[in-house]
């Protein structure tokens, strides 16, 4: 089923295989309103990977999907990136790396980079059923844009790299999902896909492959590593 979306300013065009649909998608739909009849109240879904997989393009398609599917439920799709520290924050402070204070921008992205408590207030809310407000995250700013989303839907899929990362405050988090999801896959893939991504924001392949080696595989090797176990395990 082919699939397009803009996510965070950015088009995608994907194709899931009739295979993933029907097999697994499908049914992961249907087992969640069951657990919204059961549970009476709304469900949170909690679905992590490393950066590259896709992550925010499924969570968007099962949005699209369970309209036909569940029809009588609200799927709501939101990405944790609203929750980065604030460019000026960034820029004005430092982390130490192999010996050498470097500005935290550089590391955008990294577990440090994002405002933890913020985000598991925000989800501790989500899961109290309350409509609340959600950040979202404005490419052309590089800043987060506050309350820009409205949470109420019956089932809301969260996406992020590290919502289920094996680490003191963030394995915390898990425990206000109703389901857990990771999504897996072989790093040299990932890394070719970040390239790609960012040459298509105007960098060199070789400005993109310096990036993405200081950058962004650090943290693909974290999110393969340290993810816990979830309900559902897939690889893309």
């Amino acid at each position: 089923m082919n699939y397009s979306a803009n996510i965070n300013g950015i088009e995608y065009s994907v194709s899931y295989s009739d295979a993933l649909v029907d097999g697994t998608l499908i049914p992961l739909l249907r087992h969640l309103s069951q657990l919204h009849t059961e549970k009476g109240s709304r469900v949170i879904v909690m679905l992590a990977a490393p950066p590259g997989t896709g992550k925010s393009t499924l969570v968007s398609f099962l949005e699209h999907l369970a309209k036909s599917v569940i029809p009588d439920k609200r799927v709501q799709a939101v990405g944790m990136d609203g929750f980065h520290l604030r460019q000026e924050y960034l820029l004005t402070h430092t982390f130490e790396l192999d010996g050498e204070e470097i500005p935290m921008a550089r590391i955008k992205g990294a577990p440090i980079t994002f405002d933890l408590q913020a985000l598991r207030t925000k989800i501790e809310e989500a899961a109290q059923g309350q409509i609340c407000k959600w950040p979202h995250y404005d490419r052309q700013l590089h800043d987060p844009v506050d309350d820009a989303i409205t949470i109420d839907a019956d089932i809301v899929l969260i996406e992020g790299n590290y919502l289920l990362l094996d680490m003191d405050g963030w394995r915390e988090l898990s425990q206000y999902a109703d389901y857990t999801i990771a999504l897996t896959a072989d790093a040299d893939m990932l890394r070719e896909r970040l390239i790609a991504r960012k040459m298509k924001t105007g960098m060199t392949r070789e400005d993109a492959e310096r990036f993405v080696a200081f950058s962004d595989m650090p943290n693909v090797r974290l999110c393969l590593d340290k993810t816990m176990k979830a309900d559902l395990e897939l690889s893309v």
